[in-house]
């Protein structure tokens, strides 16, 4: 008799639309623990900036938020890199480890590069970090950057993003060594996956942005990033970090005003929002829901469970 397939969940859905707060739900009814597939979420420190669940006091070790255990949060430095290589040996060996206590893995996050990759099982080039190469490269603009790949790659450049730095100098560092980014091979994992994404109406996205953006202000976002430039994180580093990390660095930097600051970010994270959106319409078998409790039920019907 053929084992049944374990089952998964994936939340996925635009900045600021409500996915950490759906997926403590699902994890507190359906006995799950959360994976995040967020690729600032990773760095200590980087919290308001990233929208991280608050932390529960208890247990200091792990990072629990309402009960309920997170996983690929708060696990690096920002002063580290951290690649999609390393988040989907992470993740890989979090989903396993949920099996193993007959819990339910819950992956939810924003990176789109993350969730497709997890749960459609990308192979990846296996060429070590260089970094010597690494530091000759984090000198160079993106600009340059890009030149260089599209030098080294032009079907590679075609397809990256070109205001990514970490990912040009890793798409660099492959092509330098293996001649060409290889195609990419695909091995999807035996799991049997519900994909819940959340549906935003634009302007009410628009409006849950701006009001996010004024909280995280309040809450102390500039002493955030203050606190990362104290700990020695570059303003190089913060600028490849994006959105909020980018823009307060500039106004810390007296680049711009602190008006010319919010207006510049709330337009690039609604950009940023539409980016994700047009990433996550690719994924096939989205189950798109407005309300939470939509998502329940699916959930309930996808586990067999009868209400």
């Amino acid at each position: 008799m053929k084992n049944k397939k374990k089952k998964i969940i994936v939340i996925l859905g635009p900045t600021a639309s409500g996915k950490s707060d759906l997926a403590i739900q699902l994890a507190k009814l359906f006995n799950g623990e959360i994976i995040s597939a967020d690729s600032r979420q990773v760095y200590k420190g980087m919290n308001l900036g990233t929208g991280k669940v608050e932390k529960d006091k208890k247990p200091k070790n792990q990072y629990y938020s309402q009960g309920v255990k997170h996983h690929l949060l708060d696990i690096v430095s920002p002063k580290k890199y951290f690649s999609l290589a390393d988040f989907l040996k992470l993740a890989n060996k979090a989903v396993e480890e949920i099996f193993k206590k007959g819990k339910l893995p819950i992956i939810c996050g924003g990176t789109g590069l993350y969730i497709s990759a997890l749960i459609e099982g990308w192979q990846l080039p296996k060429v070590k970090p260089n970094k010597r190469l690494r530091e000759k490269l984090g000198k160079k603009s993106k600009e340059e950057l890009f030149q260089l790949l599209k030098d080294l790659d032009p079907q590679k450049a075609k397809k990256i993003d070109k205001n990514n730095r970490p990912r040009l100098i890793r798409a660099i560092e492959i092509a330098s060594t293996l001649e060409k980014v290889p195609a990419l091979v695909k091995k999807p994992p035996d799991w049997d996956i519900l994909i819940i994404g959340i549906k935003k109406d634009r302007q009410e996205l628009k409006n849950l942005i701006s009001k996010r953006l004024e909280k995280r202000l309040n809450l102390g976002m500039i002493s955030e990033v203050k606190n990362l430039k104290k700990q020695g994180v570059s303003s190089q580093r913060l600028e490849g970090f994006g959105l909020e990390y980018r823009f307060l660095n500039r106004y810390l930097e007296e680049k711009i005003s602190f008006e010319e600051m919010k207006k510049q970010l709330l337009k690039e994270i609604n950009n940023y929002a539409k980016r994700q959106m047009t990433w996550f319409r690719k994924i096939k078998n989205v189950h798109w829901v407005e309300k939470p409790e939509e998502a329940v039920d699916l959930t309930k019907k996808f586990l067999n469970e009868k209400g």
